[in-house]
């Protein structure tokens, strides 16, 4: 895994650290979009839940070009356990798995860094940046 970079101000005092230029932290949801959507108040049902292959693809894919990998769920820390050997079991390579994330959606992230949203809808591929066409007409 890459190591943080030291950043620091022009006067030399130290400011957070970042990734390596072209590293990229993937915080990725759990339920309904790597795999089957399981409430947390049915979780009888997470340690056999379907993943979906592309999902394994993809996200083991930009493990192995060097990302990092966190999964960040909404299932609280008594899922922990049935969370971490359901990637194992699925394949899943990640670096992190953070428990608790608010649950409901309708996210607004607020953060000193760059921040990049992706919703998932029906098929979980590499991120491509769509080439846009702007028209100007003049008045």
């Amino acid at each position: 895994m890459e190591e943080l970079v030291e950043n620091v101000y022009e006067d030399g005092q130290k400011i957070s650290p970042s990734l390596p230029e072209g590293v990229k932290n993937y915080l990725i949801d759990i339920d309904g979009t790597v795999g089957e959507d399981i409430p947390n108040e049915e979780p009888e049902r997470m340690a056999t839940a379907e993943a979906f292959p592309d999902a394994i693809r993809t996200i083991n894919s930009w493990y192995d070009q060097g990302h990092r990998i966190c999964f960040f769920t909404a299932r609280t820390e008594d899922h922990r356990e049935v969370t971490e050997q359901w990637l194992l079991e699925k394949g899943f390579r990640y670096h992190t798995l953070l428990m608790g994330k608010p649950r409901g959606g309708n996210y607004h992230w607020i953060d000193n860094h760059v921040v990049r949203a992706t919703r998932y809808s029906d098929k979980f591929t590499d991120m491509v940046k769509k080439k846009v066409e702007i028209q100007v007409f003049d008045e």
